[in-house]
């Protein structure tokens, strides 16, 4: 076998992570803030233990199959690239798959779009020993994952042998139920390692991105609790309550319904230009969430190609008021039915407060906007008490939500021709 590579593990992996990188606890479980190495550092570590334990294969999973190519198998395929070994291992992206040349051991991929699929995997060396959940906020219940760590089962004729369930996850709200099965005294499941790591334990973050995380705890001190230190978000303060991360199929309920609004908010260098597709229940006072886009430093083309790969070209869309030329550029180029939004006096509480008047069902596809309804909070006078004015930041998502149901209250006409434009993105 290949003589596996001499790893300084203050070098490559740098410090915070020590405890987790040698950790064999049956969960290993890491909540963390954004830029704090989590997911690069749990990559590197199984390309590591691959070509350490040839009896071991890893199960890699996220809420759906299709994110995986673009985040925890580019991190796996930088991280071989990282620690030297890469021509040891043939990459097949087209699944995706990684094989460590070798041994024939293999690292697989997949979704939660059906869980039970997944418990039947088998693999032809060793034993399918290891599972690591990314972004397992996404995940929006405790049975399908306990169904998949099923999978995780047997065991095998060596001394060093161990399973391992490892759980990497960005710790949006503190009514998850990651916190009471792994973080909560009382409640976490036995044999379980559960760590924190912030922004502070990454030496490789530059003096700009350190100052723009040092910066949220002046302009969102609530969000910094969670994006800097690690911690739970919690409730208290923000300004919806009135929403529910659900799995439901958009298509179905489109020809159910049959009312469906698009909105858009605009930005460039700070700030993302977002779009976002709902369906609208008048009668049971009901907005179910099922598309998003959410990208910084989009020209007028980016946007038009967006829109038009969503197949929302001739789509009523009501966008951000305050970008009028970008919005003539886009109405030139063929999107012929995006309006402004209304502004006015108070037009942003006046929008919050119908969109509060619903129960809102947001799709687990769209976790930026997951993550700004458990982040976007009121303001606070001197004394802690909280003001009837929201902070405005983290909101991008929101206020295109916000202008797209400016028709159903302020008197802006209906649109019911335009059902199924923008499934088209969704394969549907």
């Amino acid at each position: 076998m290949t003589k596996q590579p001499q790893i300084s593990i203050a070098k490559e992996i740098g410090g915070g992570y020590n405890r987790f990188w040698h950790n064999k606890q049956f969960y290993r479980v890491v909540k963390g803030s954004r830029g704090s190495k989590k997911s690069k550092n749990t990559a590197q570590n199984f390309i590591y233990r691959i070509m350490k334990y040839p009896w071991a294969n890893l199960l890699v999973i996220r809420r759906y199959s299709n994110t995986n190519k673009q985040s925890t198998y580019t991190d796996l395929k930088w991280a071989a690239n990282k620690l030297k070994v890469s021509h040891l291992f043939k990459f097949n992206e087209s699944m995706p798959e990684i094989t460590y040349l070798p041994t024939g051991q293999k690292i697989l991929f997949r979704g939660l779009d059906d869980e039970l699929k997944i418990t039947s995997i088998t693999v032809d060396v060793g034993i399918l020993c290891w599972l690591w959940a990314e972004e397992a906020y996404q995940i929006e219940n405790p049975d399908k994952f306990r169904t998949v760590v099923e999978s995780i089962r047997g065991t095998y004729d060596d001394p060093e042998f161990f399973k391992q369930i490892t759980v990497t996850f960005n710790p949006w709200s503190e009514r998850h139920w990651l916190k009471p099965m792994f973080f909560d005294e009382e409640t976490r499941e036995k044999d379980t390692f559960a760590y924190t790591t912030t922004f502070r334990c990454n030496e490789w973050l530059d003096d700009v991105d350190r100052a723009r995380y040092e910066d949220l705890y002046r302009t969102n001190p609530r969000r910094a609790r969670i994006v800097c230190d690690g911690d739970w978000g919690v409730a208290e303060g923000l300004v919806f309550e009135n929403f529910e991360v659900k799995e439901f199929n958009p298509l179905d309920k489109i020809k159910q319904i049959q009312e469906t609004t698009h909105g858009m908010d605009y930005g460039f260098t700070n700030d993302p230009t977002t779009l976002v597709g709902s369906i609208v229940d008048l009668a049971n006072k009901e907005i179910w969430i099922y598309d998003e886009h959410y990208e910084k430093a989009m020209t007028t083309q980016d946007i038009y190609t967006m829109l038009s790969e969503k197949e929302l070209l001739k789509t009523s869309i009501t966008g951000d008021s305050a970008e009028p030329r970008l919005i003539k550029e886009l109405v030139s180029k063929g999107v012929k039915r995006l309006h402004k939004s209304v502004k006015g006096k108070d037009s942003i509480m006046h929008g919050i407060n119908f969109l509060q008047g619903f129960k809102i069902y947001i799709h687990p596809t769209c976790e930026h906007t997951i993550e700004e309804f458990n982040t976007y909070t009121f303001k606070q006078d001197k004394e802690g008490k909280w003001l009837n004015e929201p902070i405005d930041e983290n909101n991008h998502l929101i206020d295109a939500l916000r202008y797209s149901c400016e028709r159903y209250h302020l008197g802006k006409g209906k649109d019911k021709k335009d059902k199924y434009k923008a499934l088209q993105s969704l394969g549907l």
